[in-house]
């Protein structure tokens, strides 16, 4: 019997071993992404009646493998992005989609009456679930905040992400930010141009590295320290647009100065050469405001077209004129928060199965935001006020 047991026993002790160290490994390969994935909270539930999708909050542990990212030399196509993500993320074991869709946007930015420098973006698309996304990445690296659409990372727009299977593709958040602001007070947004006679996607074609169009964004909030490096980063690599259509981005920082990016060939209707596209830069102007829709800004792009091949322009123009009446300046972030609400989808020419997803003033002097879900303006429950971790 004593024998039994001490087989019994020391059986025992080596699962409990085993155990211990298949923990040990566990914890070794995937310590930033528990920690990440016990970081995640819902802050706001869907809400049929007011075509509200989930908003949640998470923080990322870790460098979220983006510097390794770079120095491989990015990725070209979205099946290239994913492949890196899924064997850095989970190691190949569970599949991830990133994907990206139609959408329409309005940004401006301004001054405050105090002097704060403000950059506002609405995300007009559809119905969806939203998160929140602090990182701090380290080495080097600027910490942001950013808001991402669950939708691009396969998350169904009426599910919920509560299920593990959900929050791991959560994970791969921080490829595909919508706008943020970093540590050094530098924002930006992205929004959809469609250019060329079907929206044709850039897809540049020279010896620099690649970026998708999110990482892009992903590369500035982590890097640039003011507009112009923003720039100049930008200027190293082929741009690769996802969602088979076409992107610009505006780019602030605390000092008032801003630009659009945008890639762009020949005119309108003749910009169906994704590959033969450059980028241009349109800055801000002795105001030091600046507005951005879907609405191309580059001189000349829409010589000769008509205007309804203009999507956008009338977002472009009642923001623009609004800000230059004002002398380039709005009271306070609620203020420009009321101004982003006169462009929200639900008041400006309200279009079926199209919202705006969330509104964000970002206070580039404070490293500040107000965050605003779904066009609950005014709504405590619906409101959120962050700060870059």
């Amino acid at each position: 019997m004593e024998k039994k047991t001490s087989l019994f026993r020391r059986a025992l002790l080596i699962l409990l071993a085993l155990a211990a160290v298949l923990l040990a490994v566990i914890f070794a390969l995937w310590h930033n992404e528990i920690s990440t994935l016990l970081s995640i909270e819902k802050l706001n539930t869907s809400d049929d009646a007011h075509e509200d999708g989930n908003v949640y909050q998470m923080t990322v542990s870790g460098g979220y493998y983006f510097d390794e990212y770079l120095s491989r030399g990015g990725a070209s196509t979205d099946k290239e992005l994913i492949d890196f993500i899924t064997g850095k993320i989970t190691k190949n074991l569970i599949p991830m989609t990133i994907s990206e869709s139609a959408i329409s946007c309005s940004s401006f930015t301004a001054a405050s009456a105090e002097g704060d420098r403000l950059f506002a973006r609405n995300y007009d698309f559809s119905r969806t679930n939203t998160c929140i996304v602090y990182t701090n990445p380290g080495g080097g690296r600027h910490a942001s905040v950013s808001t991402i659409d669950l939708q691009f990372l396969g998350i169904a727009e009426e599910g919920d992400a509560d299920g593990l299977s959900e929050r791991v593709l959560m994970l791969a958040a921080p490829y595909v930010p919508l706008d943020g602001v970093n540590d050094a007070g530098v924002a930006c947004g992205i929004y959809m141009t469609y250019q060329g006679a079907e929206a044709v996607a850039t897809d540049q074609q020279t010896e620099r590295p690649d970026l998708t169009s999110s990482t892009m964004l992903r590369l500035i909030l982590d890097y640039a320290g003011s507009v112009e490096e923003a720039v100049e980063l930008v200027s190293g690599y082929d741009l690769h647009d996802s969602a088979k259509t076409s992107f610009h981005y505006m780019v602030a920082d605390a000092t008032g100065r801003s630009a659009v990016l945008e890639w762009v060939a020949a005119t309108d209707s003749a910009d169906n050469d994704g590959s033969a596209r450059e980028l241009k830069v349109t800055w801000s102007d002795e105001s030091n405001c600046q507005t951005v829709t879907n609405y191309i800004l580059a001189e000349g792009y829409y010589d000769g077209e008509p205007e309804e091949s203009m999507t956008g322009l009338d977002r472009y123009e009642y923001l623009t004129g609004a800000l230059e009446a004002a002398g380039g300046t709005v009271a306070d972030e609620a203020a420009a928060m009321e101004l982003l609400s006169d462009v929200g989808r639900r008041s400006w020419k309200p279009k079926k199965d199209s919202l705006t997803v969330h509104s964000v003033v970002y206070n580039l002097t404070d490293r500040t935001a107000v965050w605003v879900g779904n066009e609950h303006y005014g709504e405590a429950d619906y409101t959120y006020y962050l700060a870059v971790k």
